[in-house]
Parts: structure tokens; C-alpha cells; sequence
């Protein structure tokens, strides 16, 4: 590891005296000066906050819409979408600095939005459409301070798009690609006196691909396909100059096929899935702060279906239901120029209902039922962050209050210190504790385990953040080390259900992020290298290797260029490095996925004021490679669309 990173920083370290004479003659991408909310929940410069966070711009989600939601994060450092490229609407996991995926809370408009009726609460981010986002906020590091008890490893903050002018414009989107693949959407929105209104629906319809790997090379299982129809709505009401309304709503509907698993196709396999958010708020604005009331409701309903065939007498039914109210008052205050303060308190209710049944040659064993209301949690917490300045230095100091229903009295801190030296350089720091209950599917289903503990994490961060030529040119590095106690991890037994949720002793995470960008004269470019490793102790104290589907290295670099007036250029690179995977016919019940290489075109032409056409090549070398073992991925694909917009 350590002479990977030595020569990945000398490459980097050449960059910079590249790309310095350009970026001395014009300064013109105020990056710093990016205002962004989800690190302190308050709206801050990126120069202000002393925390790792990366902001997806609404420039650049425009430029990636040929791409699925997961697609276009798992370019980020640090950040890896494990089957963002497997067949159209296939689950994905994601992997922020190797944590599981039940550890990075997601966020719609900063409410929170993950699922209580999946196995370890994460959300599916193919139910967002990328046409109805306008930018992205990702918060690396412990977040359960301010966020609560999914924030473990990060926060993904979706901010979905909004009005942003006086009077009603809208816009017509349309793209065709590989695969039969077909989208459709469009969007009104403005700001009319005191109200903002913003609508935006989308279609998309795919035959896609088989998603299971045919072991016999035949390619004989039918292709699976994805159907998603996704809408938003976003309101803002102005009472008075100090008083604010708003409310927002995002439904999606997806439904298609799916192989009965790992190189396993299946001709009557398929599923109907619905994501329901709604979420209302009020804003005071006070003298030097303001205060926010929030409330939102997250409904996710999934429903799998297998239905016996004449090859096939296999039936399996599963229903899922998750539903989580949140209810939360944040308040933001400058007591003075060195000190501002972020104080709150939120209420957060979890149910489910769950169905399951198998049945198949030789085996019909009773459903597995979970009745709505028989197992629900609360949580109530309150939380207090202090951020102080002055001159060189910085300082973010905050602690959590957790009362949960079943687990009692939990609490959690942040230490978070930088000094910031010649107005360029920036040192930091981190120390954050955090507190994740089980989940209810690791509780109650057949598999679980009542007796099951939360998990108790201590993360650790050390970086610095250099802007070598002022808004143009930085670069930065993070090293972190998390450890987890009471790691919940799922344990094969030999009897019926053959698997229970555990408690283990320990899980010990650690690894490194850089980062080089620059922004100046048409061209916006980034290259980057994380590195994760980890281990599981479990309740006897072996140890094993058990970050599946995690890469211990990546690395990639985005570029794009203004060709000519109204011509954008753009490529992505990213190296995937091996893997491991579950494999139960393999001895040692492990398989390596190898390393692999996808670099991806983006092409935009703004032909009118109005119209726009763009195209993407991806895997443009048409890698072959295995994301998940047995499950097959996109070979080079296309697509291309026009956007027209009108007012």
C-alpha cells in the first residue's frame, strides 16, 4: 500500500506544476465560496467547515443524465456503488469508506429517508431519477452528532430541484441508449410573488439484460427488465419576510424482472416496489439565526414475486413494508463573531410488516410474518454543536443525547478541530462517536436475533486540505481509522433458518483519501486514490477479511473541457481494484472478483438558447469484469438525449 501511494503522489505532485500557469492567469471557479448545509446543518462556506465534504453540482448532474443515481456517485473518492453497473434496477449497495450500507444515512432536501423494512435499513438509490436532482452534498465521516444513529460512516444529502427565478419556466427531456433503454421527463418550475413551486416527473422504460451469468456461455437466460416512473413536488410559501412554508413530495414506482440469483436465471421472477416520501417544514428567520420544524413521513413498499413454471416449481412470495416518521425542531444561532451554535431535538418512529414465503420440490415451510406494530422502535434525541473561530483556528464540538425505546439511554460526541494556516492550508482533525440500533429485520425476521446489541463506533480522522492557487488549484488528504463494537454480522448455522444475526466482538476499518482538483479556464478536473481495509472479530475471536464486494484500492480522475462555444467535453476513469465475494460451492467459501479498468465519454452541444444535445459512451473499451459473482454487468453502452427548455 505504502509505495502505491507514493506513486500516486508523485503523479500528483507533477499536476500541479502542469496546470500553475494556466491557473494563475484566471481565477474563475469560486469554489470555496460554495455554500453547503449538510456538514453543520446550518448553510456555511466550504472555506468554513472543517470537515470532508463533496458537492456533485447541478452542472454536473446535467451532464450525467445518461447515467442511474448510483452510476454517477461511484465516482466520488471513497465512495464505491458495489452493482451500479450490474442489469437496469438491480439493488445496489453502497460503501462509504468501507462501512456497510446500513451505516451512510441518506437524505432527500436534508430529511432523512432510510428504510426500516430492509435488512439493515439502507435505501435503494435507483428510486431516485437523476433528472429530478439538482445537486448533491456528501458528508465523509462520522455524522451522528448531527444526523442520528445511521450516520456512521457519512451522509448523502439529496437536494432535489427548486424554483430559483420570478415567473414559470419548464423543460422537455428525452434520451434513448443500449439495451432499449428510454426516458422521458419534464419539469415546471418558479417563483410566483410569494409562492415557488417546482414539478418534475420522468418515465423510464428498459428491456435491459439478463442480470444472472449463464455458467454454460450460452447467454440462454432472458433479459430482465426496468421500468421506473418517478414525480416531485417541491413548495415554498413566504408568509412574511421572516416566516417560510415549504413542503415536498417524491413518489417512485419501479417495477421488473429478476434471475432467481447467482447464475441462476428465472422466467417468472419479478418485482413491484414503491418509495413514498413526504416531508413538511416551517422556517423562522431570526436576527442572526433561524429555526426549523420538520416533519416527514418514508413509505417503501416491496413486493417479490416467483411464480412456479414448468421448469421451475419454485414459489416464493415476499412482501416488505417499511415506514419511519420523523419529527425534528433544529435551531441555528451566531451568539457572537467567534461562535455559532446548531441545537436541536427529533423524534424518530421505525415499523414494519413483513411476509415471506418459500416453497419448493421437497421443502413448504411456513411463511415468515412480521405483523405491522408488533416490533416498532422510537428514538428521541438532542443535540448540541458548538463551532467556534478564531483567527488560525477552528473548533466543532457537539454531543448527542439518545433515548431508544429498547435500548435505553446512548450517547454520542464530536471533536473536531483545524487550523487553518495562510489562508490556504488547512490541518484537521476528528473524533466521533456514534450509536446504531439493529435493525428491525435483523430483530424479528427468521433470521434474527433479539438478544442482539447496537453497535457502538468510535471513528478517528487526520488531514489537511491545500489550496494551491487560490479557487483553482487543491489538493487534500484524509487518513481514518473506525472501530466497532458489538458489530452485527450474519453467522451460518447448520439448522433451519441456516443463518442468524450475531453479535461480534469488533470490526476494525481503516484507510486513506486524495484528492487533486482544479477548476479554471473551461476546465474542471479531479484525480483521486482511496484505500480501505478491514477486519471482523466475531464472538469466539477469530478474525477474517470481511469487506465483500469492497475494493481495498481505487482510483479514477474526472475530466471535462470547453471545446467551443456551447461544446462540453468530458471523460471518466476509474480503477477498481480486487475483491472478495461470498461463494458457498468454493471451500473456502470466498471468491476474488479481479481488478478492472471503465472510462466513460460525455459529448454536450448547446445547439439553441434553448436546446440542448448530448450523448455518453460508456466502458468505451468494453470491459469485461465481475461486480458481483454470477451476476452480469454492461458491456459498452450508449446513450443520447435532448433537452429543451421553455418559459
Amino acid at each position: 500500500m505504502e509505495k502505491n501511494y507514493l506513486k500516486f503522489l508523485f503523479g500528483l505532485g507533477l499536476a500541479p506544476f502542469v496546470a500553475l500557469s494556466s491557473a494563475q492567469a484566471q481565477d474563475t471557479t469560486k469554489t470555496l465560496n460554495t455554500v453547503v448545509v449538510t456538514a453543520t446543518r446550518s448553510p456555511k462556506k466550504l472555506s468554513d467547515i472543517v470537515r470532508v465534504v463533496t458537492v456533485i453540482s447541478s452542472a454536473e448532474i446535467n451532464q450525467a443524465q445518461g447515467k442511474s443515481l448510483p452510476q454517477l456517485l461511484n465516482n466520488v473518492a471513497g465512495l464505491t456503488f458495489s452493482g451500479a453497473n450490474n442489469a437496469p434496477g438491480i439493488a445496489t449497495s453502497v460503501f462509504l469508506r468501507g462501512a456497510s450500507s446500513g451505516n451512510t444515512l441518506i437524505l432527500v432536501d436534508g430529511f432523512p429517508v432510510n428504510n426500516a423494512g430492509s435488512i439493515d435499513g439502507s435505501y435503494d438509490l435507483n428510486a431516485f431519477s437523476v433528472d429530478l436532482i439538482d445537486h448533491i452534498e456528501i458528508l465523509k465521516g462520522s455524522g451522528s452528532t448531527l444526523y442520528g444513529s445511521d450516520a456512521v460512516a457519512g451522509v448523502i444529502n439529496i437536494i432535489t430541484k427548486k424554483a430559483k427565478t420570478q415567473g414559470l419556466t419548464g423543460s422537455l427531456m428525452f434520451t434513448g441508449g443500449s439495451y432499449n433503454t428510454f426516458k422521458e421527463a419534464a419539469s415546471v418550475s418558479g417563483k410566483l410573488k410569494n409562492t415557488s413551486l417546482a414539478v418534475n416527473l420522468s418515465n423510464t422504460d428498459s428491456k435491459g439484460f439478463s442480470a444472472a451469468t449463464d455458467k454454460t456461455g450460452n447467454d440462454a437466460f432472458k433479459k430482465d427488465g426496468f421500468h421506473q416512473r418517478s414525480a416531485s413536488v417541491n413548495l415554498s410559501q413566504n408568509l412574511s419576510e421572516k416566516f417560510i412554508l415549504n413542503g415536498n413530495f417524491q413518489a417512485s414506482r419501479n417495477t421488473g424482472d429478476l434471475p432467481y440469483g447467482a447464475f441462476a436465471g428465472d422466467n417468472d421472477y419479478t418485482y413491484k416496489n414503491t418509495f413514498v416520501f413526504g416531508g413538511v417544514g416551517a422556517k423562522l428567520i431570526l436576527p442572526k439565526g433561524d429555526l426549523n420544524l420538520n416533519i416527514s413521513q418514508n413509505t417503501v413498499q416491496n413486493n417479490f414475486t416467483n411464480l412456479p413454471s414448468d421448469n421451475d416449481s419454485t414459489h416464493q412470495v415476499t412482501k416488505n413494508t417499511g415506514r419511519i416518521t420523523n419529527a425534528e425542531a433544529v435551531f441555528n444561532y451566531q451568539l457572537n463573531k467567534y461562535l455559532d451554535i446548531t441545537s436541536g431535538a427529533a423524534f424518530k418512529y421505525s415499523n414494519t410488516s413483513q411476509y415471506s414465503l418459500y416453497e419448493a420440490a421437497g421443502y413448504a415451510g411456513p411463511p415468515s410474518i412480521i405483523k405491522a406494530g408488533d416490533t416498532p422502535t422510537n428514538i428521541f434525541s438532542a443535540y448540541t454543536s458548538l463551532f467556534f473561530k478564531y483567527d488560525i483556528f477552528h473548533l466543532e464540538l457537539g454531543g448527542r443525547y439518545n433515548h431508544h425505546n429498547r435500548y435505553g439511554d446512548k450517547f454520542t460526541y464530536t471533536v473536531n478541530p483545524s487550523v487553518f494556516l495562510a489562508d490556504q492550508f488547512k490541518i484537521f482533525g476528528t473524533i466521533a462517536s456514534a450509536f446504531k440500533s439493529p435493525s428491525l429485520y435483523q430483530l424479528y425476521s427468521e433470521y434474527g436475533n433479539q438478544k442482539l446489541n447496537p453497535e457502538i463506533t468510535t471513528s478517528y480522522e487526520a488531514g489537511f486540505d491545500w489550496e494551491i492557487v487560490k479557487n483553482a488549484l487543491s489538493f487534500n488528504t484524509v487518513f481514518f481509522k473506525r472501530n466497532t463494537k458489538d458489530v452485527i454480522y450474519f453467522k451460518n448455522i447448520n439448522d433451519f433458518p441456516y443463518g442468524i444475526y450475531e453479535n461480534g466482538q469488533l470490526q476494525k476499518d481503516k484507510g486513506f483519501e486524495s484528492e487533486l482538483k482544479y477548476h479554471a479556464n473551461g476546465i474542471s478536473a479531479s484525480a483521486y486514490y482511496a484505500y480501505v481495509t478491514g477486519k471482523l472479530t466475531n464472538e469466539i475471536g477469530s478474525q477474517s477479511d470481511n469487506l465483500f464486494r469492497r475494493p481495498k484500492n481505487t482510483f479514477g480522475a474526472n475530466f471535462s473541457y470547453q471545446l467551443l462555444t456551447g461544446l462540453q467535453f468530458g471523460v471518466n476513469y476509474k480503477y477498481t481494484g480486487n475483491r472478495t465475494d461470498v461463494d458457498f460451492s468454493s471451500a473456502s467459501g470466498q471468491a476474488l472478483l479481479k481488478h478492472y479498468n471503465l472510462v466513460d465519454l460525455h459529448l454536450e452541444y448547446n445547439a439553441t438558447k434553448n436546446l440542448n444535445i448530448f450523448g455518453d459512451l460508456n466502458n468505451v473499451f468494453d470491459t469485461k469484469y465481475v461486480d458481483w459473482l454470477g451476476y452480469n454487468t454492461r458491456g459498452i453502452n450508449f446513450v443520447l438525449g435532448a433537452r429543451y427548455q421553455f418559459k
